[in-house]
């Protein structure tokens, strides 16, 4: 192996053209939405969304690189109006400048900068100052300005699959920067990473650093889980425990038993499970299984999903702690969730059935007089705020029993019983 350089493993393999990146082909491979921008010549603003580890500093890098431009990087959450600030002086004095060159402005975790922080780059994107580009791991449908968000493109990059994966470790060996790895520890790694090269690359250094100090020549699993010990945690994150794992917490949860949810729970933590992961599970237990029975469980998910993202590890997995065993007292009720797919598979299967004429708006005077809107009776107006035998499904959708049909648990009780008082009504008026 050669001697380590100095310069980090992941910067010694940071692609160096569009063809040396591994993976996100749906947007870099040939007449795809990034690679058609990168051969345009004339950069864009835009937002790259995906999870860490895929690549968006890479391809920021890589389009200030095709378009010789000036690259200047913000972290959201160590800079604020200064670095902004800063940015722009730096991007006025290289368009003015002798060699009149581009800026690209790149903010890394934009999401963490707050409203007037985003507002503070929309002038000088609209004035073609810089190119601005954005990177997040949230959706920047919810985390970043709409304002911003309309004056950039946004492509959403995808975790690294396993083969991208084994690529970058091939990458290390080829340079030296690794030694051998034998088969086995090479699929544990690569399961280790979840999709993510920073944290592969981080690991592989890691185990660098230590076959070095102790002479070897390759790297076995066992070596590997006795170095990197609970880094590894005790099992395959890709694999099949993983999977059954879950599926043990999620129907603990399911059967109302707390003890057994936070054991399952727990147990995920220690195996290596992203928290993240795991609060997007527990937001689908509360919709799946608990519904309308409950529906503060749904609310009590969402928020202990923000707690965590507030306070990280360990702290933040508390709230996460809390929610489960919260989601496996709560009533149960998978109503919700049964009538949804009832619904779906018969809008798949069904034609496209024209919405009646009494429920269409009518905003212009033909409209009126093409009877939209005509006869609908204004709920408000009505006896109790109901309009009885009134109908709002499609002419020919009468399905056999009702798609929603809640449970006799939690306030589902009384969610049924409003629903038979309505349907009674609706009987007395169709007589």
């Amino acid at each position: 192996m050669a001697p380590t350089s100095h310069q980090p493993l992941a910067e010694r393999l940071r692609p160096k053209t569009l063809g040396e990146v591994i993976g996100q082909q749906h947007l870099l491979g040939p007449g795809m939405p990034l690679r058609i921008a990168f051969e345009s010549g004339q950069p864009h603003s835009c937002i790259l969304w995906g999870p860490p580890g895929t690549g968006k500093t890479t391809i920021a890098r890589l389009m200030a690189d095709a378009f010789d431009a000036q690259f200047l990087s913000i972290s959201a959450v160590l800079g604020g109006v200064k670095d902004i600030r800063e940015a722009v002086e730096r991007a006025t004095t290289a368009r003015d400048g002798l060699e009149q060159r581009r800026t690209i402005v790149f903010v890394d975790e934009v999401h963490r900068f707050n409203k007037s922080q985003q507002d503070a780059f929309l002038p000088h994107v609209e004035s073609g100052l810089f190119t601005f580009i954005g990177a997040t791991t949230e959706n920047p449908s919810f985390e970043v300005n709409s304002a911003l968000l309309s004056r950039a493109a946004v492509y959403v990059l995808k975790s690294l699959t396993e083969d991208d994966l084994r690529q970058i470790v091939t990458r290390a060996q080829d340079i030296q920067a690794v030694p051998a790895i034998e088969a086995k520890a090479v699929e544990r790694l690569v399961a280790y990473a979840d999709g993510d090269a920073r944290r592969l690359l981080n690991t592989l250094e890691t185990l660098s650093v230590a076959a070095t100090a102790e002479k070897r020549g390759d790297i076995g699993d066992e070596w590997l889980l006795r170095v990197l010990g609970e880094r590894m945690r005790r099992y395959d994150k890709g694999g099949e425990q993983f999977y059954d794992t879950i599926s043990a917490l999620h129907k603990s949860v399911r059967g109302s038993d707390p003890d057994a949810a936070l054991y399952w729970f727990v147990r995920m933590l220690d195996g290596g499970a992203d928290p993240r992961y795991m609060a997007r599970r527990l937001v689908r237990m509360a919709s799946e299984d608990i519904g309308l029975a409950d529906p503060r469980a749904l609310r009590l998910a969402l928020d202990a999903a923000e707690v965590y993202e507030r306070l990280g590890s360990p702290e933040g997995e508390l709230a996460l702690a809390e929610c489960v065993v919260y989601l496996a007292i709560a009533p149960k009720s998978n109503a919700v969730y049964q009538a949804y797919n009832e619904v779906r598979a018969l809008v798949q299967q069904d034609s496209t059935r024209p919405v009646p004429l009494h429920l269409r708006n009518a905003p212009t005077r033909l409209m009126k007089q093409l009877d939209y809107g005509k006869g609908y009776r204004y709920a408000h107006d009505e006896e109790g705020g109901f309009a009885a035998g009134e109908r709002y499904l499609p002419d020919g959708v009468e399905p056999p029993q009702p798609f929603y049909r809640p449970v006799e648990r939690g306030l589902e009780i009384r969610i049924a019983e409003k629903l038979r008082e309505l349907r009674k009504r609706n009987e007395g008026a169709d007589r």
